[in-house]
C-alpha cells in the first residue's frame, strides 16, 4: 500500500508541473510581448533595463533559488551555484543604482541656487572695539591664563557705579596689519585710541621728582603721554625703590581703555540704553517714569540730556533724581541744553563732590564781570535755541586768559573749577572744551549753601595782554 501511495503521488504531482510549464512558459513570452511594444530597445536592453531596475527582486529570486538547493531531494550544487550568480548580479545592480541616486542628488544640489549672501550682516558696526596685535593674544586669550578680559569686566562693573551707564558689550578681536606689540581702540568704527606695547616688558612710570634714574628705554605711556621707561621685569623691584609706578602690559591697556570710554561716554549711550534704564527704574518707580515720558518728553531728549551730563562727566546713576527735575520743567520748555542746565542744579551736591579737596574745599576760578556781559552780549537766541557767537579775536583773548589763570595755580595738587553764572554756563564750557577740556564749569545755582568755596582768582581780560 505505501508503495503504491508512493507511486501515486510522484506520478499525479509531477505529470501536473510538466503540463504547467508550457503555459507559464507561453503566459511568459506574452508579458514580455506586451511589454516591448513601449519600449524602442531591442530584447536584450530592456532586459538589462529591467535587471537595473529592479535590483531587490533579483536579490529575493537569488534567496528563493538557495532555499530550493536546501530541500532534500533537489540538486544542491546547481541551485546554490545559480543563487550564488544572481545574488551577485542583484548586489553589483543595487551598489550601481545607488551611485547613480547619489549622483543625481550631487548634480540636482549644484543645480540648486546657493543661499543668497546675507549682505545685511556687514550692516552692524560694534559701538565698542579692542583689535590686538598677535604678540597681545596671550593677554586676552583665557585659556593662555591672560586677564585682560578680567580687567574689562571689572571696568564695566566700575562705570554703573560711578557713571552709571551700562557699557556695551566690547568686542576683541586680532588685527595682522597691526605690529604684534600694537592695539587700537575704536567706538563705532572709528579709531579713538592707540598705543604700542613692547613684550616682555614693564612699564614704569617717571615719579617726577628725578630723585633716582634707572636703566630702561625711554617712551611716553599712551593714556596721558607721560614720560616712562620700558624696563625688564627682573627690573621692577629695583623701579620701584626708585618711586616709579610699576605697571603691566594689561593694565596699560585696561587704563587706557577706561579713559576712553569715560571720556565718550555720551557717544556710547543709546537710545536703546536709556530705554533699559528707564524701564529698570519704573520697577521701582513707575509713575515718575510714567509722568515724564511719552507725554512730556520724547526718549530722543530724554538721551539728549542724559548725553549733555555725560559729556562732562557727570554721573546720571540718580536717575530718578534726573527724571523728577525733567518732569517738573519739561512742561515749560523742551530744549533738551536748558533741561540739562535744571538737572544739575539737582544734582549740585554728586558734581561738587568731585571738585572738593581733601579738606571739603571747592578750589575755584571765576570770571570777571566784564567777561560774563561779553558773553551774554554775543548769545544769539533762535527759535530752535540759542548759540554763541562771539568776535574770533575776542573768543581767542577770553581763552588765552582763562588758560593763564589757571596756569598760575598749576603748581596746586588739585584742579580748580571755573564759576560764572547760569545763562552762560553751557557757552563757556563750549567754547573751552576744545582748548581746555580738563576744566570744569560750575554755575551759582550749582553751589549750595552747604559747601566751602576758596577763590584762586579771577579771569579778566588783561590777563591777555
Amino acid at each position: 500500500l505505501l508503495t503504491a501511495l508512493h507511486t501515486y503521488t510522484i506520478l499525479t504531482i509531477g505529470d501536473a508541473l510538466v503540463s504547467q510549464i508550457p503555459a507559464l512558459m507561453i503566459s511568459t513570452a506574452a508579458g514580455i510581448v506586451v511589454s516591448r511594444a513601449a519600449s524602442e530597445q531591442s530584447m536584450g536592453k530592456e532586459l538589462g533595463r529591467q535587471f537595473k531596475v529592479q535590483p531587490q527582486a533579483i536579490l529575493l529570486s537569488a534567496g528563493i533559488l538557495f532555499g530550493f538547493g536546501l530541500i532534500p531531494g533537489l540538486p544542491h550544487i546547481p541551485f546554490f551555484l545559480i543563487s550564488l550568480i544572481v545574488g551577485f548580479l542583484g548586489f553589483f545592480t543595487l551598489s550601481e543604482q545607488k551611485k547613480m541616486e547619489q549622483k543625481k542628488g550631487e548634480a540636482k544640489k549644484e543645480a540648486l541656487p546657493g543661499p543668497s549672501e546675507q549682505v545685511e550682516s556687514l550692516l552692524g558696526l560694534d559701538r565698542l572695539e579692542l583689535e590686538v596685535g598677535y604678540g597681545l593674544i596671550p593677554y586676552v586669550d583665557e585659556e593662555q591664563n591672560g586677564d585682560l578680559l578680567n580687567r574689562i569686566r571689572s571696568m564695566r562693573r566700575q562705570f554703573v557705579t560711578e557713571l552709571g551707564i551700562i557699557v556695551p558689550p566690547l568686542r576683541v578681536r586680532d588685527n595682522l596689519h597691526l605690529s604684534p606689540g600694537g592695539y587700537r581702540i575704536l567706538i563705532k568704527g572709528n579709531e579713538i585710541g592707540k598705543g604700542e606695547m613692547m613684550l616682555g616688558y614693564l612699564l614704569a612710570l617717571h615719579p617726577g621728582d628725578g630723585k633716582r634714574a634707572i636703566e630702561g628705554i625711554p617712551t611716553q605711556e599712551p593714556v596721558f603721554q607721560l614720560p616712562a621707561l620700558w624696563i625688564q621685569e627682573k627690573r621692577k623691584e629695583e623701579a620701584q625703590i626708585a618711586g616709579y609706578t610699576v605697571v603691566d602690559i594689561s593694565t596699560i591697556i585696561a587704563t587706557h581703555l577706561t579713559e576712553i570710554i569715560r571720556s565718550h561716554a555720551d557717544e556710547l549711550l543709546s537710545r536703546q540704553d536709556v530705554q533699559k534704564l528707564l524701564d529698570h527704574l519704573a520697577q521701582s518707580y513707575p509713575k515718575a517714569v510714567e509722568e515724564l515720558t511719552p507725554s512730556l518728553l520724547s526718549l530722543g531728549a530724554i538721551q539728549k540730556v542724559l548725553q549733555n551730563l555725560l559729556k562732562e562727566k557727570v554721573s546720571i546713576r540718580d536717575l530718578l533724581t534726573i527724571v523728577e527735575a525733567l518732569a517738573d520743567h519739561a512742561a515749560t520748555t523742551k530744549d533738551p541744553d536748558i533741561l540739562t542746565e535744571y538737572v544739575r542744579q539737582r544734582l549740585a551736591r554728586s558734581i561738587l563732590k568731585a571738585y572738593e579737596t581733601p579738606e571739603g574745599v571747592i578750589p575755584l576760578i571765576t570770571l570777571d564781570p566784564h567777561v560774563e556781559d561779553l558773553f551774554r552780549e554775543g548769545i544769539q537766541r533762535l527759535d530752535h535755541g540759542a548759540y554763541l557767537s562771539l568776535e574770533p579775536n575776542l573768543a581767542q583773548r577770553i581763552l588765552l586768559s582763562i588758560n593763564r589763570a589757571f596756569e598760575r595755580v598749576s603748581h596746586l595738587n588739585y584742579q580748580p573749577v571755573l564759576l560764572c553764572s547760569p545763562a552762560i554756563r553751557r557757552h563757556l564750557k563750549r567754547l573751552i572744551d576744545r582748548f581746555l577740556p580738563q576744566v570744569a564749569v560750575i554755575s551759582h545755582n550749582e553751589l549750595t549753601s552747604q559747601v566751602k568755596i576758596h577763590s584762586l582768582g579771577t579771569v579778566s581780560l588783561s590777563d591777555a595782554n
